[in-house]
């Protein structure tokens, strides 16, 4: 007789212990599917900004470069510093097309000042989203300055992250390494922190 109640009591906990693991794995799953189609959902969303066909319009903000003019030539965004008494101004843009999903095929000009003389400069390179939010980007960065005899010439890597502000603009903060190509320019190579603002159309 004792036996047979130890028998029902183990039946009856371990039918509740059996249904509460099942209702864990059934709340578990659903959460895992909820999360899952609400990051399909993103990334749907996401992804038509980035989507083949679509235009991109960005300027950008440096931070760092090592001072001087070899830390603002060749720049296609906008930038303001003094340097040994030296104020140096830049203002540019970049735009690309999107010629397949998560991939811009770009381009940028961009004017710099410093105490008088200038520079323009030119950009072309591509830029591909990972998972339509990671942008890491490739591109040689040249300019022409005003009377002097050697001029810039960059390969410039990239990578950060894009914060979609609705359909239409993302801001896209990220490191920047400038190589230069140009050893009688100069031999240093430049590390920046910056934050771009794109628009997407």
């Amino acid at each position: 007789m004792v036996f047979l109640k130890f028998m029902y009591l183990f039946c009856v906990i371990n039918k509740k212990t059996k249904l509460k693991f099942i209702m864990k794995k059934l709340l578990l799953s659903a959460a895992i599917a909820v999360f899952g189609l609400l990051q399909v959902n993103a990334q749907d969303d996401t992804n038509g900004q980035t989507s083949k066909g679509k235009w991109l319009i960005e300027a950008n903000t440096g931070f760092g470069g090592g001072g001087g003019l070899y830390g603002h030539s060749a720049n296609t965004g906008f930038g303001l510093s003094s340097f040994n008494g030296q104020t140096i101004w830049s203002i540019g843009a970049e735009g690309g097309y999107f010629v397949m999903n998560d991939l811009a095929v770009k381009a940028g000009l961009g004017y710099t000042d410093f105490d008088g003389s200038s520079l323009f400069s030119y950009k072309l390179g591509a830029k591909y989203y990972i998972s339509s939010m990671i942008p890491v980007q490739v591109d040689f960065t040249g300019a022409s300055v005003d009377g002097a005899t050697e001029d810039p010439l960059w390969l410039g890597l990239q990578g950060g992250y894009a914060i979609f502000l609705g359909e239409n603009v993302s801001i896209e903060p990220g490191i920047r390494y400038n190589l230069s190509l140009n050893d009688d320019f100069t031999d240093e190579g430049i590390f920046e922190f910056r934050v771009g603002f794109a628009l997407h159309f």
